[in-house]
């Protein structure tokens, strides 16, 4: 066996260098600066060199902040359709193009493309489509009902009511690619003699969804929920592209985005040159998404263990 000398060693880390400077300068060094932000003040000039230091402030600000709590209702509500809804898509594509279909990789290449494209060059192409008078679907329904429509007067993206619920439907088309690959390497890795011993006893195709499919699907449905959560904690591009946080609404006398997510408010303050109070915004969110995702660990563990016995 051969032994790593010095040398060896030498070379391993000059290689590694460059990544490392990178990881520290653009990754590590900002982690812990907007930590250290986070008890600043704002400065009145947009400028990080006049802070005044003050303490827990910004994060007592949060409790009391109605729009920050209201952010993070609409990316409840953002998560808690996207995040089944794109299960679902991507499960129901990878059932449909697992098989011998005709052309079976030209449709698997053409349902994962979108999730290739840059999130914002997709949701400003779904801003195209909604758009009203000259979008595309504005078009359709003037063809279909009549110029006096709500496509083509008002459009999805134009109304509190339905402003998430179109970016929510775009992005599941964006990313029911990538789970459906996910959905399909576990599906292909599912034995066959499961399935026909289930059809030796009587199941029906619902039977065997519901008994085989499902539950040997889990750990990927599991990843697509903590991988959800975390998606939807983060969002902001596509609400930037698409909606810019509104259209507005007033709520308590306060007046809010209907499509504001955390993410997006967190860019708002920072825009603003509130870079203290968005530092701590970041945290804050920082903290539940851990505790989201320890939450369903634990979730997850608790019934393996009960699966077991």
């Amino acid at each position: 066996m051969a032994i790593k000398t010095d040398k060896d060693t030498a070379v391993a880390a000059g290689f590694l260098s460059p990544f490392m400077l990178l990881f520290g300068v653009f990754l590590i060094f900002p982690i812990f600066y907007s930590f250290y932000l986070s008890f600043f003040g704002s400065p009145t000039d947009y400028s990080l060199a006049n802070l005044d230091f003050v303490g827990l402030a910004n994060y007592k600000r949060i409790i009391s902040d109605f729009q920050f709590w209201w952010s993070l209702g609409v990316t409840a509500l953002y998560g808690g359709l996207s995040i089944p809804l794109g299960i679902c898509a991507s499960l129901a594509l990878a059932l449909l193009l697992d098989n011998k279909l005709f052309g079976k990789s030209f449709f698997r290449s053409a349902f994962f493309l979108p999730n290739v494209l840059d999130m914002l060059v997709v949701g400003v192409i779904w801003t195209l489509i909604y758009a009203p008078k000259f979008g595309a679907l504005a078009q359709i329904t003037t063809w279909l009902m009549g110029e006096n429509n709500f496509f083509n007067t008002t459009g999805l993206l134009g109304s509190p009511l339905t402003a998430l619920a179109a970016v929510v439907f775009a992005m599941i088309l964006k990313g029911a690619g990538f789970g459906m690959v996910l959905f399909l390497a576990a599906l292909q890795n599912i034995p066959e003699a499961v399935y026909e011993a289930a059809d030796i006893d009587g199941a029906t195709e619902w039977q065997k969804f519901k008994h085989i499919t499902v539950p040997l699907l889990r750990p990927i449905i599991i990843f697509m929920v903590i991988t959800g959560v975390i998606g939807s904690l983060n969002a902001f591009t596509e609400i930037y592209a698409m909606t810019s946080g509104g259209p507005q609404v007033v709520i308590g006398g306060e007046t809010v985005g209907s499509t504001s997510v955390a993410g997006y408010y967190l860019f708002k303050q920072f825009d603003a040159g509130n870079y203290g109070y968005a530092a701590a915004i970041s945290y804050m969110l920082l903290i539940i998404t851990l505790g989201i995702t320890w939450l369903q660990q634990k979730f997850v563990s608790r019934n393996d263990a009960e699966a077991r016995k």
